[in-house]
């Protein structure tokens, strides 16, 4: 599933990005790298970059665990019913 925010693996594998972190935020990851060199990771640079990116993960960790809430409810269903 690729959505707006995953860059392509020739993106990830140009900027030098871990395979740990090729996820579903990794096109937001790609600027924020690219800003904290620039600006040698001083905390107080790149607000809006780490900000937007730090949404992103947050976001997928809600979807996955709203996932996963229904996956178990719909186990437990299934359970009910055997």
């Amino acid at each position: 599933m690729v959505s707006a925010h995953t860059a392509s693996q020739e993106e990830l594998k140009a900027a030098k990005v871990p395979v740990a972190w090729r996820d579903q935020c990794s096109a937001l990851l790609i600027p924020l790298n690219t800003c904290r060199r620039k600006n040698y990771y001083l905390p107080w640079e790149c607000e809006n970059e780490r900000h937007g990116y730090e949404k992103c993960q947050y976001d997928d960790m809600m979807h996955r665990m709203k996932k996963m809430s229904k996956l178990k409810l719909q186990q437990a269903e299934e359970l009910e019913d055997a």
